[in-house]
Formats: C-alpha cells, structure tokens, sequence
C-alpha cells in the first residue's frame, strides 16, 4: 500500500493499485522528512513502496500549487521531488509548471520529473524543450530514485543558490590573504582548545540532555553558510523532539514580519517546544557550543555571519542581499554582538548588519567581535 498524505495536509492516505482511498486522521510526517509530489491521476503506476519518501498525491497543476504553498507557509518544508504524470494535455500543463516556477526561485532547486509507462522519442524531444524537467523516468526508476534525486537536487542547488550577477573575481591583496591566514589558524588553534577543555561539560550536557527528554543530544540541520555553501549545522538540542514538525502551529508566534513579500527568517519569543533545560542552554548560549566541530571542519568560522536554514537563504538571492553570503559563516558576529535577542529587530536591519561585516570583514575586526562578545552571550528574553 501506499503512504500517502492528501493536498489539505491533515489525512492519509492508503491507495491501492485501484486508486481506492481509505482515510484516516494521522500526525503530519510521522517517519518522512522527505515528500515525493505526484502530480496526475495514474495513482496505480507507483510502486508498493520508496524508501525516505511520503507520498503527497494531487491531480493537477493548481493543486500541486496550492500544496506547495501549505508546506511551505506551515511546515517550512518544500517537496523533495515534483513527479509529473504524462498526459494529452501536457501542453497546459508545462505551461502552468513553467510561469510557477519562474516566479518560484526557491522551488527551481526541487528535481522535476516526467513520469511516464514508455519513454519514446518525443517525450525526450519535449525534455529539451522544457528545461525545468531534468529528467525522464518509468516505473523502473523508482528503485533508485532516492540516488537519482539527491544527484540532481544538489546539481540544481549549486546551479541556484549563488549570487546573481556575481561581481568577477579579482585576485587578492597581500593584506586580504594575510587576514583570511590568520582567520582559519586561529579558527583551528582555537576550537580545538575549546573542544578539548570542554570535553567534561559537553559529556554532562548530552547526559541532562537524555535524561530530560527523548529524542538526539545534537540538532543536525541544513544551513547556507559563505557562498550558499550548504553544510550540516550542529547544536544541542534544546526543544521536544519532532519540534520542526510543530512549528506551523507557531506561526502566530513568529517575532519578524511574516506578512511582506520580502525575505523571511523565523523566530519565536517563549517557544513552547523549548525544554526546561534547553531554555538554560538557549540563554547561556551553551547549546551553541558544538558549532566549534563545524569551525574545525572548515564550514564555519568562529566569527561571521550567522549561517540560514535553506528556506531563508532562497529568499536572499537578489543583488540586494545576497552580499551578506560573501562573508563566512560564524559562531558569533555582528548581528549578535548589536541585536542577538532583542525582540525590535527586524529582517531588513539583521541583514543590513550581516552586509556591514561582509563589507568589513577582516582578522582585526573579528578580534574586536570576539572582545564584545561574552556580554552578550547572555540574552534578556526567551527566543
């Protein structure tokens, strides 16, 4: 049987090879990070079954719109692979697909798919005419499907998520590599140090961690650091576990403007997925701490721009911000040392102060980041 999830986003759904539906109330995302949209009515053409990936099933393009836009705007989530059915009519349907995607940037990096029984002649004529279909596939291809998506959606993201009308490169003054030298060695002298002398209270926190509530010590995530490079993101974890499922719930909560046609970044005073313990590690910043992994690793640094979950970093690709990528992605920065938990702030003012370091960035002036740091590890309010 298939798992499946309906276009409203509260039933599954179980469909039989007949496209029969039996339904019934579940939690959203119960095992499934990752969502294969299936746009058409050949329901009975998927396999029993593919690994990583649940269903959504929709029969037409403004369907598949409108459950895009409620994944989105309340899980945060975009689908992982957009599966279209072949029909007679694809030529309404490829023109709706492409006037969406044009004013989409975001869903441009999803993997689209033409499915269908038989691939002929014509359906790859029509692949070069419509170049959002990367590729053309058949049932057969659902066994290796999870491969051939993750090949392609990181193609698409490297192709995506740069800055438009990047400046040329221009090579470095002698001061710039000096600066960038001393940065990455003193990024390695550090962390290590820090790593091994907190070696103990990392043990004790990953302990309360367990002890507390169900669910792993470390929060991975993709994050877009310099260069929209997209790497995984280490903190300890300090909410319930499955919060990211929960967090449509908060919408109301959200403490930027979530109403402008602008970028959009997310924050919630007194979240209330937040652990007893994970609000002492929030208002410390200790759960901050094994980010010095991604500083060792080289995705980080101990000082730049904070790196964005990729839902964010999408809506910053304009000439008029993508800039604050040009910066390395940092522990600590600007933005925090100026506003970090001060419910006033808005999105336009974090990015402007992310731009501001990327314009002067430098080892001197990370020194002084560094400096002003320690005061404001402590925050005043819960977000």
């Amino acid at each position: 049987m298939h798992s499946t999830i309906t276009p409203d986003l509260t039933t599954l759904h179980n469909v039989s090879r007949s496209a029969e539906y039996r339904t019934h109330v579940v939690p959203m995302y119960t095992d499934y990070d990752r969502i294969l949209l299936f746009v058409g009515k050949a329901y009975h053409a998927l396999p029993e079954g593919v690994n990583g990936f649940q269903y959504v099933m929709v029969e037409n393009v403004a369907t598949a719109e409108k459950t895009i836009g409620q994944l989105l705007n309340n899980y945060r989530k975009i689908p992982a692979v957009i599966v279209f059915n072949f029909s007679s009519d694809y030529e309404e349907s490829f023109a709706q697909w492409k006037t969406y995607l044009e004013s989409h940037r975001v869903l441009r990096s999803i993997p689209f798919f033409l499915y269908s029984e038989h691939v002929t002649d014509a359906l790859r004529e029509l692949h070069k005419q419509y170049p959002f279909i990367d590729e053309i596939i058949s049932r057969d291809c659902f066994a290796n499907l999870d491969n051939k998506v993750n090949f392609v959606a990181k193609f698409k993201r490297l192709q995506l998520f740069r800055p438009a009308a990047a400046a040329p490169r221009v090579p470095r003054s002698f001061s710039g590599i000096v600066s960038n030298t001393l940065k990455r060695a003193f990024d390695i002298l550090v962390s290590a140090t820090l790593i091994l002398l907190l070696s103990p209270l990392l043990l004790l926190i990953a302990l309360l961690i367990r002890i507390e509530s169900k669910g792993p010590v470390i929060y991975r995530a993709p994050r877009a650091g310099s260069n929209y490079r997209i790497f995984k993101f280490y903190k300890f974890r300090t909410m319930i576990a499955d919060a990211d499922k929960k967090l449509h719930q908060l919408n109301h909560l959200n403490q930027y403007d979530t109403n402008s046609k602008g970028p959009k970044f997310y924050k919630v005073s007194n979240d209330p997925r937040i652990t007893r313990l994970g609000n002492f590690l929030r208002n410390t910043s200790i759960d901050e701490i094994p980010q010095l992994f991604n500083v060792l690793k080289g995705e980080m640094s101990l000082v730049g721009n904070r790196p964005l979950p990729l839902y964010e970093a999408a809506t910053l690709t304009t000439d008029e911000w993508a800039e604050r990528f040009m910066a390395p992605a940092g522990i600590t920065g600007l933005w925090q040392v100026s506003k970090r938990g001060k419910k006033e702030m808005s999105v336009e003012e974090r990015i402007e102060l992310d731009i501001r370091y990327a314009r002067k960035n430098s080892f001197v002036y990370d020194m002084w980041l560094m400096a002003s740091t320690p005061k404001a590890l402590i925050q005043k309010d819960n977000v």
